[in-house]
């Protein structure tokens, strides 16, 4: 596969990537917001696309909720845009409700050109550099991010980041999948490796509470379909951060999706102590995907690692304050298991 000119913003050239297995998973990378656009995967012979992408640059500029892309410099929500680092307060861009911060902004990570430092077969390479006070973080962050197949269907991220001062960070794969190309995403069955759930209030910030699943919509222990009625008789609705029982920084399975149609699973391993799980409620593309998709509410669900949201603001939801001295760490895999029959 090879690199091609996807776009282009006034003199920035976007391109995209296209890398492969060698069992004939294929993934085309964008350095547009990092964004996986299209992500295939061989099923009984044929190829079946697991995520949602659209056609062109434009359609992604003007209309794309983060499909495919890293959010960052800090992914989900921070309460009302404000945070403290050592006594210093800094104010982010309202971007979600006119009263918070959400995804780094407007022009956060996903919604801007990086640069492409190396690509081969299997894997591809991209920078991003920060300037201090970007979107309001201090900070000049460097970010480096790799999307590698490390086995027949696996497909693996890894990101790393260093920064300059002390600065927040928080980044988070924010693709839309579906693993057997239905309109909704419903019948699709999912576990989470979680007991627990950070609430929210209503306009979906953590309250600090850390509450169990027992009992509860989002207790998805053992595997079940995503579809749940809600206590009205409609269908409950899902964008929830939920914390994983291993959350040592080293890499454990966080999730496992299972299409009830052809068969073929998703396990999601990740080093990131959290997981949002968005089943699509709201997305609603005026333009079609790839394939002429109908990228309406639930064609895909987003399941996201990461730290809990506002968490700069939650003391006990551990230090997401990134220090010249350390350097930033995650590993995600994309782990497909196709049925053999």
């Amino acid at each position: 596969m090879a690199r091609r000119l996807f776009g282009q913003i006034g003199d920035e050239p976007i391109y995209e990537i296209g890398i492969r297995s060698k069992a004939g998973a294929e993934a085309l990378i964008l350095n547009w917001g990092a964004v996986i656009r299209d992500f295939v995967v061989p099923v009984r012979g044929e190829k079946q696309r697991v995520v949602l992408g659209l056609e062109k640059l434009e359609d992604y500029i003007k209309y794309s909720p983060h499909l495919g892309a890293l959010a960052g410099r800090y992914a989900n929500r921070i309460r009302d845009g404000k945070f403290s680092i050592d006594g210093e307060a800094y104010q982010l861009e309202k971007n979600f409700l006119g009263k918070h911060n959400l995804h780094g902004g407007s022009a956060g990570f996903g919604q801007r050109p990086w640069q492409v430092a190396a690509y081969d077969e299997s894997s591809v390479t991209l920078v991003l550099v920060s300037r201090d006070g970007d979107g309001g973080y201090p900070g000049q962050l460097t970010t480096t991010l790799t999307y590698r197949f490390v086995d027949d269907l696996t497909l693996r991220t890894e990101i790393m980041a260093m920064t300059d001062r002390p600065t927040i960070i928080n980044l988070a794969l924010h693709s839309y999948f579906n693993l057997d190309g239905s309109e909704d995403i419903l019948d699709h069955q999912l576990q989470i490796e979680s007991d627990f759930i950070t609430t929210l209030d209503p306009e979906l910030i953590p309250t600090g509470e850390i509450r169990q699943v027992t009992d509860t919509p989002y207790d998805f222990r053992t595997l079940r379909p995503i579809w749940y009625q809600s206590a009205e008789g409609g269908v409950f609705h899902y964008d929830q951060n939920f914390m994983l029982r291993q959350n040592s920084g080293a890499l454990n399975r966080a999730a496992t999706v299972k299409s009830s149609r052809n068969g073929l699973s998703l396990e999601v391993w990740t080093t990131e102590p959290c997981i949002q799980f968005y089943d699509a409620k709201n997305l609603n593309v005026p333009v079609p995907g790839i394939g002429m998709k109908r990228l309406t509410a639930r064609a895909g669900f987003c399941l996201e690692p990461q730290r809990p949201p506002d968490s700069p603001n939650r003391a006990h939801f551990g230090d997401p304050v990134l220090r010249p001295a350390q350097t930033y760490r995650q590993i995600t895999d994309y782990r497909f298991h196709s049925p053999r029959n």
